[in-house]
């Protein structure tokens, strides 16, 4: 709880919900087809849940990335990733681009990105100063790669970051627990959504009597 509220009091933070898309995460999306094991993630999803609610509950921003790809933006050495040089995942529009489980409300932000990482070439750090940002609530998928790198240059950007070990999903187990490693070491902190939502819960602003009339 210490070293929570180091990252958390007097603090404005956001929770960050990393590419929860269908290609990313639906047994039929992209990801699964190619052979990887998406299993991880039916087990974050009621933590993620849980998350959300505390977030919206109180007052905490929530922010959704969500990777959109497009012959503009698949450049060469991007697509160098795949074996065939052809990218199946989120296409801008289609059914594996959409959200996952998870429906950003009228008032909450999204942010499309291109990349592993949320901060490059995006609008999330101007959408971050904006709201006075100090604190990133980390989650989504995958652990390792757009979650972690998106971690990786807030703390750089000097962002405190709370990485959330259960409300994250990785293709493998190891994957997920070397990325934990890792964060925790190096680039911030990882926390249960149990550990923050009971932080959230007794941190609660006070209220203010009402006033009473003579």
């Amino acid at each position: 709880m210490d070293k929570l509220k180091m990252n958390l009091e007097q603090k404005n933070a956001a929770v960050i919900v990393v590419d929860v898309q269908n290609d990313y995460c639906h047994p039929d999306g992209a990801i699964a087809k190619s052979g990887s094991d998406v299993s991880a993630v039916k087990k974050m999803m009621p933590h993620l849940h849980s998350l959300l609610e505390a977030a919206r509950d109180n007052q905490v921003p929530v922010i959704f990335l969500q990777t959109n790809h497009e012959k503009a933006t698949d450049s060469e050495v991007w697509l160098s990733r795949f074996a065939d040089g052809i990218n199946p995942i989120c296409h801008t529009g289609s059914w594996g681009a959409e959200f996952f489980e998870v429906a950003p409300r009228a008032d909450e932000i999204i942010v499309n990105k291109h990349r592993y990482s949320g901060f490059i070439h995006t609008r999330l750090e101007s959408v971050l100063q904006t709201l006075k940002i100090e604190t990133l609530v980390m989650t989504g998928v995958s652990t390792n790669l757009c979650v972690e790198s998106t971690a990786r240059d807030g703390f750089m950007l000097d962002y405190h970051i709370v990485f959330m070990k259960d409300a994250c999903a990785a293709f493998s187990q190891a994957e997920h627990d070397m990325t934990l490693q890792t964060v925790d070491t190096y680039f911030g902190m990882v926390a249960s959504t149990q550990e923050l939502i009971s932080f959230w819960q007794s941190h609660k602003p006070q209220k203010q009597p009402a006033l009473q009339h003579a």
